[in-house]
């Protein structure tokens, strides 16, 4: 499977020699500007960073990481949910001008999207079924364990997890899954898990937060062990507008300054997670 990813990438790096970057400078910036529309790519599925609430709207911290963006912005903001997959891969060509979706900021990714700010921290960690005999993550080792396609905590059970973001946590490999079960995403893996101990799944990996979600939403779970690795987690834009870069990254800065990061953390999270320092409490 990395064999197969790596090869993948390459390809896409040897495209990128040869095709040329859509955007230009401040193409895109210009460009929301004139609509008075901030296109964002995000989960509709993955609460509680953005789901749909009970009137059909979407709803969740990453929402109101976007919502807040376009309006310091002044424009209005539309969502749009794409495949995971179709996101990280890059060359949008305007079809979105930025995913607010807790995208992990890693030296693939980086080789076509660019990443201007880091808006929060948050833990992944693992999840058994209640009626699991192990205790610790060494009692994972050899197991089935599901995780989201082509996302970290794939990558992690992969071993193959490049988290160079400034201030990142360094982290350690201590779980060498059996079988690794791929999902498009957490939904489904969550569902497998709560059939039953070893049924389909024996753990879940994902960030703790949506772990706990699950459980607050009477998922038969619990979760196990110290947290596997810490996560920055950033909005992502298509490479080549360095103008829409450096206002995310202004606009960013001035929520992390004044607390509206924070605020929004505990609003949904009940802990706040916008630094590494709060992240690991």
């Amino acid at each position: 499977m990395k064999l197969t990813r790596r090869l993948m990438l390459l390809a896409a790096t040897a495209a990128l020699a040869v095709t040329p970057v859509v955007a230009q400078a401040g193409e895109a910036l210009d460009r929301i500007m004139s609509d008075k529309v901030l296109k964002v790519a995000t989960d509709a599925n993955w609460a509680p960073q953005s789901f749909l609430n009970d009137n059909n709207e979407m709803d969740g911290f990453d929402i109101d990481v976007a919502r807040e963006l376009a309006k310091r912005l002044g424009v209005e903001v539309e969502f749009v949910t794409p495949d995971w997959t179709v996101i990280t891969a890059g060359r949008w060509n305007g079809r979105w001008d930025a995913s607010v979706g807790s995208m992990t900021p890693t030296a693939e990714r980086a080789t076509v999207l660019s990443f201007p700010a880091i808006y929060y921290f948050t833990p992944a960690g693992f999840a058994v079924h209640a009626d699991s005999t192990a205790q610790s993550k060494a009692d994972l080792n050899g197991k089935t364990i599901g995780a989201c396609t082509a996302c970290t905590f794939e990558f992690y059970l992969q071993k193959d997890l490049t988290i160079d973001a400034e201030g990142a946590p360094p982290f350690e490999y201590d779980v060498t899954a059996g079988e690794i079960r791929s999902y498009e995403d957490t939904s489904g893996a969550l569902a497998d898990l709560r059939l039953g101990d070893g049924v389909r799944l024996h753990a879940v990996i994902d960030s703790i937060p949506t772990l706990r979600e699950a459980i607050n939403n009477g998922y038969p779970l619990r979760l196990i062990g110290e947290p596997a690795f810490f996560e920055p987690l950033a909005v992502a834009i298509d490479k080549g507008d360095q103008e829409l870069d450096d206002k995310i990254a202004e606009i960013v800065g001035a929520m992390h300054a004044d607390g509206t990061l924070t605020a929004l953390s505990v609003k949904w999270y009940g802990v706040d997670y916008s630094s590494t320092s709060s992240a690991t409490n």
